[in-house]
């Protein structure tokens, strides 16, 4: 490869990492102050147990409506390209992160707060649907086939920059702020944060150009008519596969990227900012695991590597939440629990998987077969396991054995349907027509 063509990849997964770390940082910074702000500001109650339900209802909402994100945006990636739905969705996203910032509270507006919180989460989920898709197709079209594992796993890197910043700006302005200010107005400054982040994001992507393999089938008019229907008949299997392999990725991201805050500071009582930070801790140390994990996939398959994955971070959900409870308390052993197994375990799942599925579908309908799989699936396998690990944590008795064993039902699922796509041949290896992909069998 020239160095011309390593400088354009440079650019264009330097390009995919901005935009999806501004991305995750709108999305993700909603769960953050879910738990801790929305609960008592849009859904007060008697009962903080229901309050902190309907916030994370919200929560999950985002996820239910990225499905219909990813079909729009994937239909139109695969028609008329993937650069365009990039900027559009960095748009939706920036704009409804700032509105929230801007939303008058249930005291002021009554029951029209929620609903309108509800609306503008609707509209991060569609955005959120269309960008994760495009910007790992960037990354993996742009990249040599024996490094697509590596450079489709760099855009990942944006969940965990995006997620250090959303709970390092919570983390700080929770240590300037009194408990008043921070609720009063002291959070919403971190959604404000969201718009200056657009315009630098926007600045990057227009300089990209579009992918060298989306070019080449656009200019044979090669592109499906209606992708949507035209994955369905040819890849159902694929998308079963990808679906299920998918569920660890969203069960333990939620656990400990967004539950365990309201865990650590309802439950264990640790400090609002020593739980951010511990978060905060893992995802720095996710930026380095992920290229790892990532180019390990190269070497090994990726589907060894997220099936081994999938088993050895669902098992570390025991031990790392045995010393959260036993912590006694001790700051350093409490983000020990969060950074080992969340930081460095969870990254052999997140960082091979965008490769993973971009292997199941060719370049007619991967922006729609990647986005589909992994934002429907995201409805289970992310968006209400919140709601579930807090009426796990309840049925237990405020002890959290029945979450790790959730955990671990997640990764075996996702275990044996990495399996079974390491099983199966390619799509271009077999060709577009071939009968055992229209009986859902391809797709590695």
């Amino acid at each position: 490869m020239s160095a011309i063509d390593e400088k354009v990849i440079r650019r264009v997964v330097m390009s995919a990492i901005v935009g999806a770390t501004i991305e995750w940082y709108d999305f993700f910074l909603y769960g953050v102050v879910a738990g801790i702000v929305f609960n008592k500001l849009y859904f007060p109650g008697s009962d903080p147990v229901v309050s902190t339900l309907l916030a994370y209802t919200t929560f999950a909402v985002g996820f239910v409506t990225r499905p219909l994100g990813g079909v729009i945006f994937g239909h139109f990636g695969d028609r008329i390209g993937r650069k365009s739905m990039l900027i559009i969705t960095l748009m939706i996203m920036g704009i409804s992160t700032l509105l929230i910032g801007l939303l008058p509270t249930y005291a002021q507006i009554g029951v029209a707060a929620p609903l309108l919180l509800l609306l503008l989460r609707v509209a991060q989920g569609i955005g959120l649907g269309g960008e994760w898709g495009g910007a790992v197709l960037m990354a993996y079209e742009y990249a040599p086939k024996g490094k697509r594992g590596f450079y489709a796993s760099l855009p990942q890197i944006g969940l965990a920059v995006g997620l250090c910043m959303a709970s390092g700006v919570v983390a700080l302005l929770s240590s300037l702020l009194t408990d008043a200010q921070f609720l009063a107005w002291g959070w919403r400054i971190a959604f404000l944060l969201s718009g200056v982040m657009v315009v630098v994001g926007m600045y990057i992507r227009l300089r990209v150009q579009e992918t060298p393999e989306f070019s080449a089938l656009k200019a044979r008019n090669a592109e499906s008519r209606i992708p949507f229907m035209d994955m369905l008949r040819r890849y159902p299997g694929n998308i079963l596969k990808g679906m299920g392999a998918r569920y660890i990725d969203g069960v333990f991201f939620n656990v400990f990227a967004v539950f365990s805050i309201n865990y650590l500071t309802s439950t264990l009582k640790i400090s609002r900012t020593d739980s951010l930070l511990g978060v905060m801790a893992a995802a720095v140390v996710m930026c380095f695991a992920i290229p790892y994990f990532g180019r390990m996939s190269d070497r090994h398959g990726r589907p060894k590597v997220y099936m081994w994955g999938s088993i050895i971070t669902a098992l570390s959900a025991f031990p790392g939440f045995w010393l959260m409870t036993h912590s006694g308390g001790n700051v350093l052993l409490i983000w020990l629990a969060i950074v080992v197994p969340f930081g460095i375990l969870y990254a052999a799942v997140y960082a091979p998987e965008a490769a993973l599925f971009c292997d199941l579908f060719d370049a007619k309908v991967r922006y729609t077969g990647i986005s589909f799989v992994y934002q429907f699936s995201g409805i289970f396998a992310s968006g209400i396991t919140p709601i579930i690990a807090t009426a796990l944590l309840k049925s237990g008795g405020g002890d959290p054995w029945l979450i790790c064993w959730y955990v671990v039902f997640a990764g075996a699922v996702s275990a044996v349907c990495a399996w079974w796509i390491g099983r199966s041949p390619e799509p271009d290896e077999i060709g577009l027509a071939a009968p055992s992909l229209q009986a859902g069998r391809g797709g590695r």
